[in-house]
């Protein structure tokens, strides 16, 4: 017979997801939070109690996706204009978060330099999907600066991590040179290997030529961008990052409707099991980490925790209230001053400094032993301090973000919904533009065009929606005239986004729009 323990585990997170995030919309609670503490009631549960979570489970597994999805939906065009902002943040903010924990752990908790750093490069990445999850009320520009900085921050953590690790360890002494040189393969390597990727990708695309084909070529990219970097030491988080960014770039152009249709549907879903799988993951894990504490006692664990949590939160306030202003000093163009932001609208910014998959990650893969067989001092406590920095971040600050928001008094964020309503009126103006050209190519009749331009019309100028059921003559020249004009007003919404006068996010929901009147016409899809 069969060991159901696997199934019944999975069933059981499946329902703790439904049962949770079906209750967080009801109630608007936090959903993160929610699962966090459905997790932790999963521990004391017999089938999950003794559950271990497999470090390279949520490395090569759930990381690669979650970021793929998250860069493919992120807009390029924003981290540009603040790509200053962004290397400082995920960089920078990175190692001095690290330093900070670091200093407070050997000099107040008494751990060793190389163990306090190790530590440091656990707790001082933020994450992509939970900044998705909790902080998705920001405006537009705020949110992608906390994306675009939780996607690239990963990378900076994790090379760090291997430089403390291997002191650690004994494996080598630690050289400010050889680790200079860590973080130029992770950075350059990971990008050329993203970008390597996103080529071949687009031309396995073409060569497909088939929707289901093309999106087994879109499930299969995160993982090749992510393992080929990790082959060279390089940063598979940045890889996929990049990798998702360029693909994202370039395949309006080349990915067809149905298959957008699809891939649409197959990440938002499958996203959404991995980041709520992660959250509960949490929230098992955590009575282990505390019953397995052995170095010290619980309750000079959880102080500990709460002490390295507290250094992560002031770290990250201290450098939003400081380096901003430092560089106003010397950076005094009109075009940066105009992208200020003030001191209440920072707050926020420095408040979503929540923590996740990847410092769960890095603590689980600590190993327990040094290359001398000898236990690995502190392992325990640096599991249970990643697990307190990840509950205080996600639990304590996500539940108070609301009212920092508030605070910040934010004005009303409509570039999103002006861009929407600019790229449908362009698009429609395409349409109307070229409506005797290719009516003439495609042979409609006078009828058909009179239709169609009475619809468009409408639909410009925000009047009643177009007329239902038109009659059956000349169907099928109706249906290729409507294919053709929406190529047309595809075209437009490409150069409206290729031209800055919309973003890469409004470009991505004016095109759904798009694709959905053509799966209208084409009607649904039968088994493929």
């Amino acid at each position: 017979m069969y060991d159901p323990t696997g199934l019944t585990v999975l069933v059981l997170f499946g329902v703790v997801i439904l049962v949770l995030s079906i209750l967080a919309r009801r109630t608007g609670a936090n959903a993160p939070v929610l699962l966090t503490l459905g997790g932790v009631a999963l521990a004391f549960i017999p089938v999950t109690a003794d559950l271990r979570v497999p470090p390279e489970l949520v490395v090569l597994l759930f990381l690669p996706a979650l970021l793929y999805w998250e860069s493919l939906t992120t807009s390029l065009q924003e981290i540009r204009q603040d790509l200053r902002t962004l290397v400082l943040s995920s960089v920078f903010l990175v190692l001095a978060t690290a330093g900070a924990v670091a200093v407070t752990a050997h000099h107040v908790l008494g751990i060793g330099w190389p163990i306090a750093f190790v530590l440091g490069a656990i707790v001082a990445p933020t994450d992509a999907t939970a900044v998705s999850a909790v902080a998705r009320s920001l405006p537009r520009r705020e949110l992608t600066m906390l994306r675009a900085e939780s996607l690239v921050n990963d990378g900076t953590a994790l090379v760090l991590f291997g430089v403390a690790l291997a002191v650690a360890l004994g494996e080598q002494e630690f050289s400010p040179l050889g680790a200079l040189g860590d973080f130029a393969l992770s950075y350059v390597g990971g990008t050329l290997i993203g970008l390597a990727v996103a080529w071949l990708a687009v031309l396995a695309r073409r060569a497909a030529r088939d929707p289901m084909l093309e999106n087994v070529v879109s499930v299969l990219t995160p993982f090749v961008a992510f393992l080929l970097a990790e082959e060279i030491h390089a940063s598979g988080v940045l890889a996929v990052v990049v990798c998702g960014l360029a693909i994202g770039r370039v395949g309006p152009r080349l990915i067809s409707a149905r298959t957008r249709v699809q891939a649409h549907a197959f990440w938002r879903i499958t996203t959404f099991l991995l980041n709520a799988a992660l959250f509960v993951l949490v929230g098992v894990q955590l009575p282990r980490a505390l019953a397995d504490v052995s170095s010290r006692s619980v309750g000079a664990a959880i102080g500990a925790a709460l002490l390295i949590a507290a250094v992560v939160v002031v770290t990250r306030l201290a450098w939003y209230y400081t380096i901003p202003y430092l560089i106003r000093l010397v950076d005094r163009r009109a075009a940066q001053r105009a992208r200020r932001i003030s001191a209440r609208g920072r707050l926020p910014l420095g408040w979503c400094g929540f923590r996740g998959a990847v410092s769960l990650a890095i603590a689980l893969a600590v190993p327990l032993t040094t290359t001398t067989g000898a236990p690995l001092p502190e392992r325990d406590l640096l599991i249970v301090v990643a697990f307190g920095v990840i509950l205080v971040t996600l639990v304590g600050q996500g539940l108070t973000l609301p009212w920092v928001i508030r605070f910040a008094r934010y004005a009303p964020d409509t570039a999103v919904d002006e861009e929407i309503l600019l790229a449908r009126r362009r698009t429609l103006e395409a349409a109307l533009d070229a409506l005797d050209r290719v009516a003439t190519e495609h042979a409609a009749s006078e009828d058909v065009v009179r239709r169609l331009r009475t619809e468009h019309e409408r639909r410009r100028h925000l009047l009643d929606p177009p007329d239902e059921d038109p009659d059956e003559a000349d169907h099928d020249a109706e249906k290729s005239l409507r294919m053709a004009l929406l190529e047309e007003r595809r075209a437009r919404l490409l150069r409206l986004r290729d031209e800055a006068e919309i973003d890469d996010a409004v470009l991505m929901v004016v095109q759904a729009e798009l694709d959905n009147e053509e799966m209208g016409l084409r009607g649904a899809p039968g088994p493929e």
